[in-house]
This record gives structure tokens, C-alpha cells and sequence, in this order.
């Protein structure tokens, strides 16, 4: 099993954007089969729109073996840093690039709050979030085939 240090955790450019979203469909593909609604946003995402996020958001990868096995994004607004994409490749997953790349992505800013959402049937995000100092304070229905979404928030400074 590969151990997190022979992972890399970058500042990710525009020039990665095709790996990114090939990446996030991979990942995301687990959560439309909790919710069987293969709608979700994260799957319907175009390189172009990837790009286009490129202008206002930080992104990060997680490397290894000169591939991206990770990735996520994040703004600030308003003093809020809103942190959105977590994904890591399935075959990588539970070996704690998830939690290097939200403590990275979180070293990035010094808003006031950070602010993520996930569904609320996502009980291994929801407890990873947990972990790392997030608390659930709403729910709501998403416009994508009615999954029910927690948003969670953390202070910051």
C-alpha cells in the first residue's frame, strides 16, 4: 500500500484540466450510486466549464507516480472560503489524500469561515469533514433529482 508521503500535493494549472475532470468523474461516479442519480453536477462538468474555474479558484492536485490521483478547489468571498470538488481516484482512496488535500487547500486562505457541502447520504464525507473540524449547519433538497445536500462549516483565522 502506498503511504501518503509518496504523494505530492500541488498547486494544479489550467493545463491539467483534462486529468482533473477524468478524475473527478472517476471519483464522483461512487456518489451518483448512493444516490443512483446520475445527474449530480460533479459527473455533467465540461472541461470548458473546468477551465473557465481556473480564473477564480485555487486548485490542488495530489501526485503520484507523475499522475493525479487528487484534487480540489477553492474562493474566498465575503470572508468565506468556499472549498468544492474533493475528490481522490477510488483505487487511492482511504490513505489520507483526502485529508492532505483539505488541510492544503485550507493553508491557501485565512477567511473569517470555510463553508464545503456534500449529500447527506455521504456518511464517509461527512465524517471525513467531521474530522477535520467541519459541523453540519443546513440541509436542503438540490435541484438534481432531489438529493438532499448538507452544507458544513469550520472556523477560520
Amino acid at each position: 500500500m502506498e503511504r501518503l508521503n509518496e504523494v505530492r500535493i500541488l498547486r494544479a494549472s489550467v493545463r491539467d484540466a483534462d486529468e482533473i475532470l477524468d478524475l473527478q468523474k472517476s471519483a464522483y461516479r461512487s456518489e451518483a450510486e448512493i444516490y443512483n442519480n446520475y445527474d449530480i453536477l460533479p459527473l455533467k462538468q465540461t472541461c470548458v466549464e473546468i477551465r473557465e474555474q481556473f480564473k477564480t479558484r485555487v486548485f490542488l492536485k495530489a501526485v503520484s507516480g507523475g499522475e493525479i490521483v487528487g484534487t480540489v478547489r477553492a474562493y474566498e468571498k465575503d470572508g468565506t472560503c468556499f472549498i468544492g470538488r474533493l475528490a481522490v481516484r477510488p483505487d487511492m482512496q482511504n490513505r489520507g489524500i483526502g485529508r492532505a488535500l483539505m488541510k492544503e487547500i485550507e493553508s491557501c486562505f485565512n477567511p473569517e469561515r470555510f463553508e464545503l457541502f456534500t449529500g447527506a447520504q455521504s456518511a464517509k464525507n461527512i465524517q471525513l469533514y467531521q474530522k477535520l473540524g467541519y459541523s453540519i449547519f443546513k440541509k436542503e433538497q438540490d435541484g438534481c433529482g432531489g438529493v438532499e445536500i448538507v452544507y458544513m462549516e469550520k472556523r477560520g483565522k
